[in-house]
């Protein structure tokens, strides 16, 4: 890359010429505000911005990015997370029920079984 090694530092003089340098360029006998944020991009080796993206940089978020002019849209369904079910538990809260219902049928099971012995005796 020719001339990177960049100029040290950039004072608002330098910008200020540039700035005249880049409207005398375009025809224009004043900077822009524009201009001046292209000198200053220049002069401190900031990433050059593409007009189009330089565009919609200045418009107001609202009106970034339409695809359908005038559709309001809609509410995008709620994304379960890895480790949520469908009723939105965590893995850790599927466990924990497995484990009760696990729990509850074994008891039910030596129940049965303490009853079938004692009716036995």
């Amino acid at each position: 890359m020719e001339n990177a090694d960049g100029v040290g530092t950039v004072t608002p003089a330098m910008v200020e010429a540039r700035a005249r340098d880049l409207a005398r360029i375009d025809g224009r006998s004043k900077p822009t505000k524009a201009d001046y944020q292209q000198a200053k991009r220049e002069l401190t080796g900031e990433k050059e911005i593409d007009p189009q993206e330089e565009n919609l940089a200045s418009m107001p978020e609202s009106e970034g990015w339409d695809p359908v002019p005038g559709s309001t849209g809609r509410q995008a369904a709620e994304s379960l997370g890895e480790d949520e079910d469908a009723e939105g538990r965590s893995e850790a809260a599927q466990m924990y029920e497995e484990g009760t219902e696990e729990a509850e049928h074994d008891q039910m099971r030596r129940a049965a079984e303490q009853e079938k012995q004692s009716d036995q005796e």
